[in-house]
């Protein structure tokens, strides 16, 4: 800082308390962008490269442009004069705040964290016809996959009364805590169930 103080002209020595604080502030935003565009192009060209689907790759690109923000907006706080202790204060107060809402919410936590497992993973995806084994003495949910988000599986059942199909929305939660059976193509219409006994599609 004193450094940068030395390269401004004489005339501008009464306004260097502004001056320099306002270019490193410039310098500060101008890194930041540039870390969140190569960050960005990383990100994109992982997932091209391992096949990431969409619902993995956005919420990977806000986690890191947010924690950019949130790094370049100590820094900046810090270059204005805030104290190095209100701002250890502040971030104490934030992380007691996040997390008490990490466990107040940890029933949809956790179904995000199991989407991000079923999106790396992959133990199957749309299109396949799966059962959600409830117990082995008797079937669970059963169908084919239409839809995977951050809360829900959802199955499309086509066995359903009344002649049409039904939607089934499974926590993803259930997915890693239940057996799960499934298809690549549609199931046979009579299939056995794991103590074999016969159900009916």
């Amino acid at each position: 800082m004193l450094h940068l103080k030395s390269l401004l002209p004489v005339w501008a020595e009464e306004w260097r308390d502004i001056i320099v604080p306002g270019l490193q502030i410039v310098l500060i935003v101008a890194i930041a962008a540039l870390l969140h565009y190569l960050l960005r192009k990383l990100t994109r060209r992982i997932a091209q490269r391992y096949d990431w689907p969409l619902e993995l790759e956005v919420p990977v690109k806000g986690v890191l442009r947010w924690l950019i923000v949130g790094i370049s907006f100590l820094l900046v706080l810090e270059r204005v004069g805030v104290s190095a202790s209100v701002l250890w204060t502040a971030i104490s107060g934030f992380a007691a705040v996040g997390a008490v809402a990490f466990f107040a919410a940890w029933s949809v936590l956790s179904n995000f964290f199991c989407a991000l497992l079923i999106f790396t993973a992959r133990p199957f995806r749309l299109g396949d016809h799966i059962e959600v084994i409830d117990t082995f003495d008797k079937p669970g949910a059963r169908g084919r996959v239409v839809d995977i988000n951050m809360l829900y599986t959802t199955i499309e059942d086509g066995s359903a009364e009344h002649g049409g199909a039904a939607f089934l929305q499974v926590p993803n939660t259930q997915i890693f805590q239940k057996t799960v059976r499934r298809w690549k193509h549609p199931p046979a219409p009579h299939t056995l169930s794991p103590v074999g006994e016969i159900i009916q599609k």
